[in-house]
């Protein structure tokens, strides 16, 4: 009963400290609160993807559960927590990957190490999730990072290790698809995994201006003048300055 504060931020439009009663949904809080997804500076509309309660130790909720009522035992049933009261709103420009690999590097920095569970679990949860951003992981690493996180929540002594591996959880369950793309497709749909981005150069819309070639850093770029040039994904380090530099729209990412 009574009123819980959250600090509403991420990808809406009005962000900041809101005070609502308990039992109020996640669509209400989003949008009618929070005003909707915000667009991006160039004006696209951008969908709403997740959002994440409770702070670094909470799950990520899928668009499913928005009208789910913000209480204690409502989002303990979807995989999430109160916790501090935070609420981080994402669009479908986030990677659950990604996000999950931020909260988790937070929790493993936080760990005083007592136990082993959250000491080492932690770590080397964070080790699969680097590995799967990179393009390395395999299918039996899904397996074992579900284990490593029943492990952290049965055995751990307090409260951090017992809810640090809940953007994990939560994103294996309600995202696996992602996870599935990482792994089987070496893609990253959101393009936020940067080993995973490949750059490509349309020759229908390369002017041969050579600019991108001249910005690029690794020299991963050639061509000649007036003739379409091409990207070598060998040299290429994927820092995206030949697409801010294309006047034409000629390079894209994927």
């Amino acid at each position: 009963k009574g009123t819980k504060v959250f600090a509403l931020t991420g990808k809406v439009n009005n962000s900041g400290l809101i005070e609502v009663p308990m039992g109020t949904t996640l669509r209400e809080i989003i949008f009618d609160i929070g005003g909707g997804i915000r667009k991006s500076s160039d004006g696209k509309e951008h969908t709403f993807k997740a959002a994440q309660t409770g702070g670094p130790s909470g799950g990520i909720i899928p668009p499913q559960f928005l009208d789910t009522p913000i209480d204690y035992e409502s989002l303990g049933k979807i995989g999430s927590i109160m916790g501090s009261g935070g609420l981080i709103v994402m669009d479908e420009t986030d990677c659950v990957v990604d996000i999950a690999k931020f909260y988790l590097d937070f929790t493993v920095d936080e760990s005083c190490g007592k136990c082993a569970p959250c000491r080492i679990g932690g770590r080397k949860l964070l080790n699969y999730l680097n590995k799967i951003s990179e393009g390395r992981g395999t299918l039996k690493d899904i397996d074992d990072m579900q284990e490593i996180c029943d492990a952290m929540n049965k055995a751990s002594l307090c409260g951090l290790g017992q809810t640090a591996s809940n953007p994990v959880r939560s994103t294996l369950r309600y995202f696996m698809d992602e996870y599935l793309e990482h792994i089987n497709d070496k893609k990253c749909r959101s393009g936020k995994c940067s080993k995973l981005i490949q750059y490509k150069i349309d020759p229908a819309k390369c002017k041969g201006c050579t600019m991108c070639a001249r910005k690029c850093p690794a020299q991963a770029i050639s061509g000649t003048v007036k003739n379409p040039h091409v990207i070598d994904p060998a040299k290429c380090i994927k820092c995206g300055a030949c697409e801010a530099t294309c006047k034409f729209g000629a390079i894209s990412h994927g």
